[in-house]
């Protein structure tokens, strides 16, 4: 059972009341619960749940490596100080683990891809706490190691934040005396290089893959690994590492508004079981002196993200993180998870490099930009609409650029990645009829058997801020109804690719001002509508809900609402729209037993080439919000102009290009 953490500070921190002894209080926790899990010998933890893809050996490897990051962490941010014997017992592990004779001899990178990963987690730690493990260890068993790490040189890494795993590997046994590759390490640099997007984000891969790891990986091991190897100035250019510190800059300054003020980190991407692993470029910051966030700031983001996953019950019974968000909940994991995977979590633990002293320890805690405002970000390579209201604390991303696709895809939509909305209070259903055919924040046409299309491959047409806090965004794209089986949730691709139908091509816009998104639509038939075109459905925020909700339309008009226990959403008709409804869904989310969806639908002839509306909300369910009007107007060759009328008078115009034009 976890030991009981220290006494609150309020003082020093008022928005969580933590501090570095809450978080080494709970490190060492962690590493105590994994220990009844080692094997005898230490190379191998193994913990319990559902395996990999990749087996069992695979996966306690990838318990020892994970783990060892934490301990390395926490080793090196004493200075050395190692009064539990925790880099003795890894070292232990690692004698066994590079014994190719002895019973618990690792996987070799160069023979097991996912050890490749691992192998990173390694020789970083190996190098962070050098003078007290690696210029320790026994001749043989540093000449061992250096041999299984030295199996990455030469081999293919896919061109995604894989190529930094062999970076650090490389740049290790080039200060170690081991076999390395200037040839790989230029070839992975150009790689990353190639991922840079604009305002210091990149995408993990050459799709539309905007996600989590943006931060954990392709911000975290650049700028460690010129703090940690003597390579700026020979490997890394110093301009190199300064543009690289100029994108993490520009990336948190998006990245903190994607934090809602309970902690949550936005609900989006793949493997998001790794938690609290968010807070790792925050850090990545602290530890390099870099960006624009102050101290007192860095630490109540990664504190409120760290106590979010605390207090919701992610350590507990136990002490073990398990395959989940918040508890135990296998259906969130991938078909790369195994039970050590939840401990990449421990980058988020980065912080514990930092002494006592230094100031993001000492500081006082500032407010995240939820809590000292409302926030409207438009986030142009994503193609993020952000916004977080200070009365709400919740902070979304309406989203017309990402979907781990390139434009023109036919693939099946990944709930994590295509829809047109992401949260840090909701979550799409991971499981369910609805994963395959999309009702949560989407825009659907249904066919006479009721099943949705899928939009992935739309283009971007739009994002943009305009005056009076408003957001601009808009998408369009030829959609389809595919055979995705049962899960379109990828692995490093997007949602699988089966036998399609083609559809009509679907154009849609977001307006966003004060939690209120207009969200209009137009859907056009190229060379005459098919008779299985029936209806277009229109979803609203899934709301995590602790029973099931009763159906519920409210007041007058085409509205529909779905209530949890701390959210709600709001779906209403402002044009075109004549049905309404909540559907709930049972066992789909790890937030709650039940999620439900409200939406909006047509009936009758499909409304080809006219302009559908409906204001989209969610919030905590405090009061009404006057609806804003609609006023449209043919613009030629198919166009409209579209202007929203707020309650208060002010006037945003948006364009929606007839099908045959370019945007404008």
């Amino acid at each position: 059972m976890p030991a009981a953490l220290p006494p609150e500070d309020r003082s020093r921190s008022p928005f969580t009341g933590w501090t570095r002894e809450h978080w080494t209080s709970l490190a060492d926790d962690c590493l105590a619960a994994v220990g009844p899990y080692r094997s005898p010998k230490g190379a191998y933890v193994d913990l319990p749940g559902p395996a990999s893809r990749n087996g069992r050996r695979s996966d306690g490897l990838e318990g020892f490596a994970r783990t060892f990051l934490l301990a390395g962490f926490r080793v090196a941010g004493e200075g050395g100080a190692d009064p539990a014997g925790l880099l003795e017992r890894y070292a232990e592990g690692l004698a066994a683990g590079t014994d190719p004779y002895g019973p618990e001899a690792w996987p070799r990178p160069d023979v097991l891809d996912q050890a490749k990963v691992e192998a990173a987690s390694i020789a970083l730690v190996l190098q962070i706490t050098r003078p007290w493990l690696w210029d320790r260890l026994d001749g043989a068993v540093r000449e061992r190691v250096a041999g299984w790490l030295g199996a990455v040189v030469g081999q293919p890494y896919p061109p995604i934040n894989w190529v930094w795993f062999r970076i650090v590997v490389e740049s290790f046994l080039r200060e170690a005396g081991g076999s390395w590759s200037a040839a790989d390490i230029e070839a992975d640099l150009a790689v990353h290089a190639s991922l840079r997007r604009p305002g210091g984000w990149l995408s993990d891969g050459q799709e539309r893959a905007y996600d989590h790891y943006t931060g954990w990986a392709l911000h975290l091991y650049p700028l460690l690994w010129t703090r940690f190897f003597d390579v700026t100035g020979t490997l890394c250019p110093p301009a190199l590492r300064r543009r690289w510190a100029d994108d993490l800059a520009a990336y948190l300054d998006d990245a903190v508004c994607l934090i809602g003020a309970d902690g949550s980190p936005l609900l989006q991407g793949r493997s998001l079981t790794y938690r609290f692993a968010a807070a790792a470029p925050l850090w990545t910051a602290a530890l390099t002196g870099t960006g624009r966030l102050g101290p007192g700031l860095v630490r109540r983001a990664a504190s409120g993200m760290l106590r979010h996953f605390h207090d919701a019950g992610s350590f507990r019974p136990d002490g073990l993180l398990r395959l989940g968000w918040f508890g135990a909940w296998p259906p969130i994991r991938q078909a790369y998870s195994g039970p050590g995977s939840p401990y990449w979590a421990a980058k988020g633990m980065l912080g514990l490099l930092l002494g006592a002293g230094h100031p993001v320890w000492t500081a006082t805690e500032e407010p995240l930009p939820v809590e000292r405002g409302d926030v409207a970000r438009a986030v142009t390579a994503p193609g993020w609409l952000v916004s977080a209201r200070r009365a709400d604390g919740i902070a979304v991303a309406v989203n017309h650029g990402t979907d781990h696709a390139r434009p023109g895809d036919t693939s099946g939509d990944s709930p994590l990645y295509a829809r047109l909305g992401y949260s840090t209070a909701t979550l799409p259903p991971l499981t369910g009829p609805t994963t395959g055919d999309p009702l949560d924040n989407s825009v659907v046409v249904l066919d006479g058997a009721g099943r949705a299309t899928h939009r992935s491959g739309f283009t971007t047409l739009l994002t943009d801020r305009r005056p009076g806090g408003v957001l601009v965004g808009a998408s369009r794209g030829p959609v389809r109804w595919v055979d995705t089986g049962q899960d379109t949730t990828p692995d490093h691709g997007s949602g699988r690719t089966g036998a399609y139908v083609p559809g009509p091509l679907v154009t849609v816009a977001s307006v966003l001002r004060d939690g209120t998104e207009v969200r209009l639509v137009r859907v056009d038939a190229e060379g005459g509508a098919a008779p299985s075109w029936h209806a277009v459905r229109l979803g609203g925020w899934p709301v995590p809900a602790g029973a099931e909700p009763a159906p519920h339309q409210d007041g007058e008009g085409v509205r529909a609402v779905a209530s949890g226990s701390r959210v709600r959403s709001r779906v209403t008709g402002l044009r075109g729209f004549t049905r309404a409804g909540v559907t709930p869904e049972p066992g789909t989310s790890p937030l709650a037993a039940w999620t439900a969806t409200p939406w909006l639908a047509t009936e009758g002839p499909l409304p080809l080439g006219e302009v559908l509306a409906a204001s989209v909300r969610l919030d905590r369910g405090a009061g009404e919000a006057e609806e804003p009007a609609v006023l449209v107007r043919d613009a030629g060759e198919g166009a409209h102009e579209v202007t929203v009328v707020w309650p208060d008078g002010v006037r945003t115009a948006v364009t929606l290009p007839g099908p045959r034009q370019e945007s404008r």
